[in-house]
C-alpha cells in the first residue's frame, strides 16, 4: 500500500516573492480576485491554509480602476459617525474621484480573504497606491501584465451611441 504525505509548511519555510500590478483599466472584482489568491498563496504548489504563505502585492494606479455595469453608482460604501442618525453613504465613483481612491481596492481585496488573524496577516502584504509610484523598488517585484490574461480582465471602452 502507497502511502502520499502531505507536506505542511512551518512559517519560517515560506518563500515571498513580490508582484507589481498595473491597474489603469482593469476591472475591480477580476484584479481583487486574483489578487486574494495570491495573498493566501493558493496559486503555489506548497499552500499550507493555516500559514501565511502568500506573496507581497503592489498595486498601483488604484485611482484608474473600473467597475462594469452601474456599480458606480449604485454599489454604495456606508459607515457609521458613532452619533444618533449619523449613518453615512458615498458611491464607488465618489469614493475613486475623492482622497483615499485605493481604498476602494483593498475592500474589494479583504472582502475574498478569510476573516481572523491570518486573513488580517495576509493583508498586510498588499500595498496599494493611487498613482503610478510606489517605494518598493529595493524589493524587485516582478511586473504582472494582467490586462493580457485574459481579454475580460480590462473593461471595455463606453461605446458612443449615435442620436
Amino acid at each position: 500500500m502507497l502511502t502520499t504525505l502531505t507536506r505542511s509548511l512551518k512559517p519560517s519555510e515560506v518563500e515571498k516573492a513580490w508582484m507589481v500590478i498595473d491597474a489603469d483599466g482593469i476591472v475591480l472584482g477580476r484584479l481583487a480576485a486574483f489578487v486574494a489568491n495570491r495573498l493566501r498563496g493558493k496559486h503555489k504548489a506548497s499552500f499550507t491554509r493555516h500559514v501565511d504563505c502568500g506573496d507581497h502585492v503592489v498595486i498601483i494606479n488604484a485611482r484608474k480602476v473600473k467597475v462594469t455595469g452601474n456599480k458606480a453608482e449604485q454599489s454604495v460604501f456606508y459607515w457609521h459617525t458613532g452619533y444618533a442618525g449619523g449613518i453615512k453613504e458615498r458611491t464607488v465613483r465618489e469614493r475613486l474621484e475623492g482622497r483615499f481612491p485605493e481604498r476602494v481596492v483593498e475592500k474589494a481585496v479583504e472582502r475574498m480573504v478569510p476573516r481572523g488573524p491570518l486573513g488580517r496577516d495576509q493583508m498586510r502584504n498588499l500595498h496599494v497606491y493611487a498613482g503610478p509610484e510606489h517605494p518598493h523598488a529595493g524589493q524587485t517585484p516582478t511586473v504582472v501584465d494582467f490586462a493580457a490574461m485574459n481579454r475580460k480582465n480590462v473593461a471595455a471602452a463606453a461605446s458612443v451611441k449615435a442620436a
